[in-house]
């Protein structure tokens, strides 16, 4: 009885392996969807961003949820900040009304836009990926106390040594997600 029963849980081991590794990446698509795919690929080129990083920070920031809303209250799919959005929307021409701003932020083509030029912004200034990330998160006032400090280089090459375990924690989680839509789609 134990034998069979040993027998037949390899067997069904053995079958489920094979399973995933034949719709592995599936599975995974399950799980890294490209859901706005329209809003995302037209800003991804407008402002020379990598598609698969504005995935990755909507999936860490909101998990494709629209109405999302922070306990530090960022909003939407890409979780800004209002004083942020309402400042990248004066000075790049983006269509947002101060006085309806979190409705507006909400709307997802805005936030796609506004969130996909910020971090364009951010790796614009930083020169890599790893430390846009960490700005995104912690501020680029933080971010630049930090450098100035030598508590992380600005080449990113330290990343791990984020003080905040959030935005450490939250970098971290950006770079596997990166990685993941990398190798799914691109």
């Amino acid at each position: 009885m134990n034998k069979r029963f040993l027998i037949g849980f390899l067997l069904i081991f053995i079958i489920i392996i094979i399973f995933f590794g034949a719709f592995k990446n599936e599975i995974l698509k399950v799980f890294y969807p490209l859901k706005y795919s329209d809003n995302v690929a037209k800003y991804a080129k407008e402002y020379n961003v990598e598609e698969s990083l504005i995935y990755a920070l909507i999936k860490a920031e909101s998990n494709f949820k629209e109405e999302a809303i922070s306990h530090k209250d960022a909003i939407g799919l890409m979780q800004i900040m209002e004083e942020t959005a309402i400042d990248v929307a004066k000075k790049y021409d983006i269509n947002i009304d101060a006085n309806n701003a979190k409705e507006d932020i909400l709307n997802i083509d805005n936030n796609i836009n506004i969130g996909t030029k910020y971090i364009a912004i951010l790796l614009e200034k930083y020169g890599n990926v790893e430390i846009a990330v960490a700005a995104y998160n912690a501020g680029i006032g933080t971010v630049d106390k930090w450098i100035e400090q030598g508590i992380i280089k600005a080449d990113g090459t330290d990343i791990e040594n984020v003080p905040y375990k959030e935005t450490n924690n939250y970098v971290r989680k950006i770079l596997v997600n990166y990685k993941m839509y990398k190798e799914l789609y691109y």
